[in-house]
């Protein structure tokens, strides 16, 4: 008897696992329909992405459609362009986000707990309703056209989820650490840089992807504050394959492809990471 209920419970969860298993694969192919659509487009011509019924695998790949977009425009500088942004906003988000953090966590101040209180309320804040006055503030020092609005900003706060993320991971932290520290003598510069960052990577990597991909993939403040084309990064650049008549689908999949290949990589990369980072962060609070 109890080898017969012991086996009905195997194949129970044998089954709950099949249906499992097929309901991810299933969702997943769902989700993966505009990517093979973005890929499919981007090797046909121009005449092809219009034909309905839609063609989902080209006769004849047009593979020279990932080497025009490089010659009708300057992509390659709206790719530099792109990583010289990220790389110096990210460097501001991570930085300025383990700061203050730790301040939230750690040290003592008066009105801690009721700023971070504030700060958590600016997320429900849409940021468009400080769009107009942060441009006239921009304009009139005269960072308009230049890549500082899209810099500058990171380096105070790196973004108010960071400082949440980091908060709630340096208090994951145990304090015995730090003070074991202090009694041999460090200071809370070194504490921070030597015992509390190495610890905190799992935290820091989520920010650098989720920065990444807000970052590189960034369209609004390019919109709003460049107008040289030379200092567009590659979402202004994608944008520039639309005339005033028509789109230039075939290009904008391609251009597209190559754009989010980086984002895919280090997301893929750094995966554990991230997924460690989420889950630590809440564990204490």
């Amino acid at each position: 008897m109890a080898q017969e209920i012991t086996g009905s419970i195997k194949t129970t969860r044998r089954i709950e696992r099949g249906l499992g298993l097929f309901a991810l694969i299933g969702l997943s192919c769902l989700f993966a329909i505009p990517l093979i659509i973005t890929i499919s487009d981007s090797l046909k011509t121009f005449t092809e992405v219009y034909e309905i019924p839609r063609v989902w695998i080209p006769s004849q790949p047009k593979f020279h459609n990932y080497v025009a977009i490089f010659q009708m425009l300057p992509f390659h500088i709206f790719i530099f362009n792109t990583v010289c942004i990220t790389a110096l906003a990210l460097f501001g988000r991570v930085m300025s986000g383990c700061i203050v953090g730790y301040s939230f966590a750690r040290m003592r101040w008066p009105f801690r707990d009721f700023l971070f209180v504030v700060l958590l309320c600016t997320i429900m804040l849409p940021p468009q309703i400080t769009l107009i006055p942060v441009f006239i503030l921009f304009n009139k020092i005269g960072w308009v056209n230049t890549w500082l609005p899209l810099i500058v900003p990171a380096y105070f706060g790196g973004g108010v989820f960071n400082v949440f993320l980091m908060r709630q991971f340096f208090k994951t932290i145990p304090t015995a650490l730090e003070d074991a520290a202090r009694i041999d003598g460090c200071s809370s510069t070194r504490i921070f840089f030597t015992i509390m960052i190495p610890l905190a990577k799992p935290a820091i990597a989520t920010i650098c992807v989720l920065g990444f991909i807000g970052c590189w993939n960034d369209f609004q403040g390019p919109l709003i504050y460049l107008s040289d084309y030379l200092k567009y990064p590659i979402a202004m650049g994608i944008y520039m394959f639309k005339s005033a008549e028509f789109m230039f689908v075939n290009y904008v999949m391609a251009a597209s492809i190559v754009a989010v290949l980086p984002v895919v990589i280090i997301f893929f990369s750094a995966q554990q990471y991230f997924v460690k980072g989420i889950v630590l962060s809440g564990i204490k609070g």
